[in-house]
Formats: C-alpha cells, sequence, structure tokens
C-alpha cells in the first residue's frame, strides 16, 4: 500500500497527507485542533477554508474540520457544572484549540490523529482522556473512524461533533436531500419545518435535525453531490449557513447544544471504557 505524509510550508505550514493511487490529499495542522484544512478529492477542492482569517490565532477558524469535544455548542453562561466544581468551557469545547499528533496510518489510507488530556484541558473538563481519529481516503469518501476513552477513575460525560465547512458555488443554487419534515432552530430552539429552513440558506440558518438516513448535498451549479453518512449515536446534524461566505456547514453530532446542562442525549464512559464513532463523506 502506497501513500505519503509530508511536511509543507506553503500556502502556509501543514501536514500533506496524500493517496498515491487516487491522488486525493488532505492538508492537516495538527498543532492547531488537528484541524483538516482541505480535502482534495478527483482533482477538485471539496472544504471551504478562509485561510487569510486562518492566520489570526486569535480569530475562531471558518473552514476546513474543526472537532467539537467535550460539547458541541455552548453551556449556560458557558460553564460546565460537575460534582467536581464549575468549569468556564467555551463554545464547541477545547479540542479545535488544542495540539493533536499525527501520524501516518501503515496498513490504511490515511492518518491517525490522537489528543489527550493535559494540565490545560483540565482547567476546563477535570477527565482524563485520549481521542483517537482514523482520517481514511478511501474510494472517492473520507471516512473518519473516532475512538474516545475514559483514562480515569470518574465516569466521563461528554459530546463529540465534527463541524466541516464544504465549499459551494452560490446558496440559491444548493439542495439538501434526506432530512426529516421537521427540525430543531438553533437560534430559539423551537420546532420548524426543514423545507422552510432549506428555503433560507443564503440568508442564513443554523438548525439541526435527527435521522439516520444518508444527507445529500447537491451543488447545482458545480453539478456535484456531497453525501454524508452516520449513524447513532453520532445521527444529529447541524445545518449552518454563514452567507455572504461560500460554503455549507453539515456537520455530524453525538447531542445537541446544552447537553452536558440538560442531560438531552448526553454521552458518558466508565473508567478505562471507550465508545467507538464513525462518520463518512463520499463526494461525486
Amino acid at each position: 500500500m502506497t501513500n505519503c505524509l509530508t511536511r509543507k510550508d506553503s500556502p502556509y505550514p501543514h501536514w500533506q497527507f496524500v493517496n498515491i493511487d487516487s491522488g486525493d490529499y488532505l492538508r492537516i495542522v495538527p498543532e492547531r485542533g488537528g484541524l483538516i484544512t482541505a480535502w482534495n478529492c478527483n482533482g477538485r477542492e471539496v472544504l471551504y477554508f478562509d485561510a487569510e482569517r486562518f492566520q489570526n490565532k486569535l480569530a475562531s477558524v471558518r473552514g476546513g474540520i474543526p472537532v467539537l469535544f467535550p460539547i458541541c455548542g455552548d453551556l449556560p453562561g458557558n460553564y460546565l457544572c460537575l460534582p467536581q466544581g464549575q468549569f468556564k468551557i467555551n463554545q464547541h469545547g477545547f479540542a479545535r484549540d488544542m495540539p493533536w499528533k499525527i501520524k501516518s496510518l501503515e496498513d490504511e489510507y490515511g492518518i491517525l490523529l490522537c489528543l489527550s488530556d493535559s494540565d490545560k484541558s483540565k482547567e476546563s473538563f477535570p477527565f482524563s482522556f485520549l481521542i483517537e481519529m482514523k482520517i481514511l481516503l478511501i474510494d472517492n469518501s473520507l471516512e473518519i473512524r473516532i475512538s474516545i476513552t475514559n483514562r480515569g477513575n470518574e465516569t466521563m460525560p461528554f459530546s463529540f461533533g465534527l463541524h466541516p465547512y464544504f465549499l459551494v458555488k452560490d446558496l440559491d443554487h444548493v439542495l439538501i436531500n434526506g432530512l426529516p419534515q421537521k427540525c430543531i432552530n438553533h437560534i430559539d430552539k423551537s420546532e420548524v419545518v426543514t423545507k422552510t429552513q432549506l428555503q433560507k440558506l443564503s440568508k442564513g440558518v443554523d438548525f439541526l435535525s435527527i435521522s439516520n438516513e444518508p444527507i445529500t448535498l447537491i451543488d447545482s451549479l458545480e453539478g456535484s453531490t456531497l453525501e454524508l453518512h452516520h449513524q447513532s449515536p453520532m445521527n444529529l446534524t447541524v445545518i449552518w449557513t454563514d452567507p455572504p461566505r461560500q460554503m455549507i456547514c453539515l456537520e455530524p453530532w453525538t447531542s445537541p447544544r446544552e447537553s452536558l446542562a440538560s442531560g438531552d442525549r448526553m454521552l458518558f464512559l466508565e473508567p478505562g471504557a471507550s465508545k467507538e464513532l464513525s462518520c463518512r463523506f463520499l463526494s461525486n
């Protein structure tokens, strides 16, 4: 099996992984949250990425595939309340801001990204953990297999999600198939009609739906489709647009906003236990 992981300095410092057989490649910046910044499939860039904004380390990233852990969305007052005390935690958690480790997988078409607890992470989340993510480039798809392990002595609550930004030509010419008829408006947490939300993509939307079926994103002007394949518990899908940016986020989450406060779909790991999650994006 032939693959290649090399360090590059242009257009910004990153690691590049190439599937030599297909020519598809990824760009990854492990020190900036294990961030995948590019996915080139069949000669076409699939991800949206604001490289200029990325240069400002104080600004939140707009693009690539940020990792959300140990919360998705935010918590009331940005505080995580636990028996151990109150802990300040920012929106989407800290995983997207911390340095990850990267290595090539010798027997598979991909890489391994790893994040473990640190003194810094325990300021927000007083648990010992290990996250291992296999990122695989196989047959026009980007497959992500996640393993989360509780390495401590206490039961660990958490949520997990991915926040991929996909490049589109024009939000007025984007279709999304496979969503249920009703969804949750993230702004006011009300139940709304999905079709109505999809008609507002170019004006800006932020909504969540539950489905075990594949979700298909169709870019009519580009003539391309992208399918999200996921399953429980990572079967929540968040749709977010931020016009005038030429992007749409199609995000697989395990749990909704405020889950670690409300208990809604909150996940737990007993000491020494692991949880396996996965999703796959298919580009055509």
